[in-house]
This record gives C-alpha cells, sequence and structure tokens, in this order.
C-alpha cells in the first residue's frame, strides 16, 4: 500500500494523487461547516497556504511513510471530490479515513472511494479494515454501511488527536475480506419516504430539532417516575440522545421516534424501538404521550404503525413492553393495539428512593395486530 504515483478507477470516482492545482478546491472544501464539524484538527479559517502545505508536503510525506493519500476525483473532469487516505493501525489492520467536497455529496463518490481503497488494501494482505465515525456524523455512517463495513463498537473519547476538554467518542466500523460483497445489511431499515403515518399521527426519526420537545416531555413527573433510573434529565444529556438517535439506528440497535399530529406536525409523544437479541428477533418498545394529547388514541396509534413497521419492515416475531401496575392508561394503549398480558416481573423496576417495584409485561407476536382505528382529535 505505499506505491507512489497510484491512479484507482473508483467507478463515480477516479482515485489520484494529490496535485498543488487542488488548492484552490481544497480551501473550499476545507473551509465548509461540516466538514469543519468532523475532520478534527483543522485550520479555521483554512487558508490557501494550508492547503498548499498537506497538498505538496503532509500529503507527500505520509504516502513515502506507507500511508497511501489520494484525491477522490471527477473521472471526466479530473476535479477535485474529495480525499481518502490509509494508515497502518497496527501488524496488518489497516484504517481508512475520507472526506467529500460540498459540491460533491450524495453522489456516491464516498462509497466508491472506500470500497476501492478496500479492495486494494485486502488485495495486499490486509486482514482487517478499520473506519471511525463522529456519532452524530449519520452521513459518514451510511457510507461505510454502504461501502461494506459493520458497526463494532463505540470507542470513549476515540478522538485522540483532540485536545482534552473536546475530546469526542468515535464509532469504529469494521470489514474483513471474508465479508459479503456489497452493502452490509441493515437491521433497522430507513422508514418509507422518512415517515410512517395512518393520516392522524405521524412518526418521524428524532434528531437535534427535536431537544426542547423531549426535554419537556421527560421531565414530567410521571415520566420520569416511570424513567430507568428514576430522575429527572438533564438538557446536554437529551440533546446528546438527541443528536446520536439515527447512529442506534444506523447500527441497528434501536429506532427512536417522535410521535407528531399529522395535520399541524407538532410534537405529540415520543416511541421508540430497542432490539434485545438479534439472533431471535424481538424487540421491546415504551412511548410518552404529551399532556394535551393524551386521551385521544395517539399512543396507541403510534403503537399500531411502529408494530407493523416492525413486523414487515424489521422482520421482528415478538415486540414486548412493560408498564407499571399502577398504570392503569398505558395497559390500556397495549391492549387497544393488541398487546396480551402476560405476568409480573417482581422486582425489575428500581425507584427513587433505592426501592424497587414490579412490572407487568406485555407481548405482542406478528399476526396479533388490532387494526388501526382513528384517533379522537
Amino acid at each position: 500500500m505505499d506505491e507512489m504515483g497510484v491512479v484507482i478507477q473508483a467507478g463515480a470516482a477516479v482515485l489520484r494523487p494529490h496535485r498543488a492545482e487542488d488548492a484552490d478546491d481544497v480551501v473550499l472544501a476545507c473551509n465548509d461547516p461540516l466538514t469543519q464539524r468532523f475532520l478534527t484538527g483543522l485550520p479555521s479559517p483554512y487558508r490557501r497556504e494550508d492547503a498548499l502545505e498537506f497538498l505538496t508536503g503532509k500529503a507527500p510525506a505520509m504516502v513515502a511513510d506507507g500511508r497511501p493519500q489520494y484525491a477522490i476525483a471527477d473521472p471526466a473532469t479530473g476535479r477535485l471530490l474529495g480525499a481518502i487516505g490509509f494508515g497502518r493501525a497496527h501488524g496488518r489492520v489497516g484504517e481508512v479515513g475520507y472526506w467529500v467536497a460540498p459540491w460533491a455529496r450524495r453522489r456516491g463518490v464516498a462509497t466508491a472511494a472506500v470500497r476501492a481503497l478496500s479492495d486494494r488494501a485486502f488485495a495486499n494482505g490486509f486482514g482487517r479494515l478499520e473506519l471511525r465515525t463522529d456519532p452524530a456524523n449519520t452521513n459518514s455512517q451510511r457510507v461505510a454501511l454502504a461501502a461494506g463495513f459493520s458497526w463494532e463498537c463505540v470507542q470513549r473519547q476515540g478522538a485522540a488527536d483532540e485536545p482534552e476538554p473536546e475530546r469526542r467518542d468515535r464509532i469504529m466500523w469494521v470489514r474483513l475480506p471474508e465479508d459479503p460483497p456489497g452493502p452490509t445489511r441493515r437491521i433497522l431499515p430507513d422508514l418509507p419516504g422518512g415517515q410512517l403515518t395512518d393520516g392522524t399521527v405521524t412518526l418521524r426519526p428524532v434528531g437535534a430539532d427535536d431537544v426542547d420537545d423531549m426535554l419537556a416531555l421527560r421531565s414530567l413527573p410521571e415520566v420520569v417516575r416511570s424513567t430507568v433510573p428514576p430522575k429527572p434529565p438533564e438538557r446536554a444529556d437529551v440533546a446528546r440522545r438527541c443528536i446520536r438517535a439515527m447512529s442506534h439506528w444506523l447500527s441497528g440497535h434501536r429506532a427512536v421516534l417522535s410521535i407528531r399530529d399529522a395535520a399541524s406536525g407538532r410534537f405529540a409523544g415520543e416511541i421508540g424501538l430497542l432490539l434485545l437479541e438479534r439472533n431471535t428477533d424481538v424487540a421491546m418498545t415504551g412511548y410518552g404521550i404529551a399532556p394535551q394529547w393524551r386521551g385521544l388514541g395517539y399512543a396507541s396509534a403510534a403503537l399500531r404503525l411502529l408494530a407493523d413497521w416492525a413486523f414487515d419492515a424489521v422482520g421482528l416475531v415478538r415486540i414486548e413492553a412493560g408498564t407499571s401496575p399502577d398504570n392503569a392508561a398505558s395497559q390500556r394503549v397495549l391492549e387497544a393495539a393488541g398487546f396480551r398480558h402476560e405476568g409480573r416481573v417482581r422486582g425489575s423496576r428500581p425507584g427513587p428512593d433505592g426501592t424497587r417495584s414490579d412490572d407487568l409485561m406485555y407481548g405482542l407476536l406478528k399476526g396479533e395486530l388490532i387494526p388501526t382505528r382513528t384517533p379522537r382529535r
């Protein structure tokens, strides 16, 4: 992997050595807000002299050190579309890193570049490739999946090159030579058209725009009592959860959605699906409704929408839910959607004063979902 001057064909792009004449495009790309946010260590503002230092100094030095660096370029015009590099983590383990210019995004060039460089690494004897992404950088995570990488773990404060107060977590994605070709199969696929709706209630993936609504809902005393552990949330924690929600979705661990009134788009609550064991096709659900939307059937409607998608698109065979024995409203919601009471789990719920309380367990099997009813407005 230490060849100089090699050009690699990558379908939608070509990987070629960096050139000094790429400097202006590098400056434009590296001053882009997304590039600045997720590519650590960049000068800000990024100047032309910074670009030339990289193109004529740092990049050739890394190539000479056995860490190939390529420009991702348009195969027709030669214009710079991004950059990709390869480093040796240790032994025959390599690490791939890349960025894409704003004018080249959503064209598949990053995926094509990562696939081409990965194939070349395996042909040169590497036995494992790693790719690390910021938990908030879901576009990069989609590239990893499309290029055949699989989620492995979260490295806490894994960005070791950042100054201590700003060090952030990193998600580790891995590809092995024996992995199947093509994209990695998604355990939790995207919603059709980005949402689920029955015309009255709409479910959308939770994101950074939902922080205020989610904080208000999760701070309600009755919601805090049903939370594990039962304590009021901090805004920073809720913000982190919202920002990272799609990351958990892409990794196949859980899906968190906002419940909205379909007509107005107003926030009505949240609902989630947590995969318990991937090999058993079983998941757990939980939900919360804002006070002004309670008693209108929105929770049951949301539960039906989510369960129908989970059985059909995800391939689940069973969905579980737990509720406090004194939460009669939640029990009615579950039963209205077809869930059956299956038993009492003793001492499973922690209380705020160190005590424990019981949980009622409900279950829904594929084929038991009760058809949608129109919520009362």
